[in-house]
């Protein structure tokens, strides 16, 4: 490819290629929906994907208010605050006085939902272990360094755009 190709976002590159890609996205996005590539056994479809993006995130960065949560997902507030709802209800996160300023809320996985995140995510590392099997480890991290790549360009256009990861562009 040429370097002219790739800084030109309106060279459109080999159709048929393309066809082939925009079109096994399309079956990736509505397989990956249909079982939510929940995992395995009894945990297999118990999480939905908002729900399991919210507690890997406060997992992974810890206690914080829902603008810095809305924030760092790439959705907004109100999007949050309804996804997390019910998360606080069945006890996987519980709301905290902030450690400097008691009037603020932040959020925090509790010591159910770390559990049950590890549970779900035990489960799902099964799954990919299962669909992946007779690859070989250079595949698999090819696949996930492409796979990367291609949701960063995803959430890359989505920020220009000005749309959120949890809802739809216009």
């Amino acid at each position: 490819m040429s370097m002219d190709m790739r800084t030109d976002p309106t060279a459109v590159g080999d159709p048929g290629l393309l066809d082939t890609l925009q079109h096994e996205v399309a079956l990736f996005a509505r397989r990956a929906e249909q079982t939510r590539l929940g995992g395995v056994g009894q945990v297999r479809n118990s999480m939905d994907r908002a729900a399991y993006l919210l507690l890997n995130r406060l997992a992974k960065e810890g206690p914080m208010g829902v603008k810095a949560l809305a924030a760092s997902m790439g959705i907004d507030s109100s999007t949050v605050t309804r996804q997390v709802a019910p998360l606080v209800e069945t006890g996987l996160v519980k709301r905290t006085s902030h450690p400097e300023d008691g009037r603020a809320v932040v959020l925090q996985l509790s010591p159910r939902g770390q559990s049950r995140l590890e549970e779900v995510r035990s489960s799902r590392r099964q799954l990919m272990a299962e669909l992946t099997q007779d690859w070989d480890p250079g595949e698999r991290e090819a696949f996930c360094a492409l796979l990367s790549r291609f949701n960063g360009a995803l959430s890359a256009r989505m920020s220009a755009q000005g749309t959120s990861e949890g809802e739809p562009a216009s």
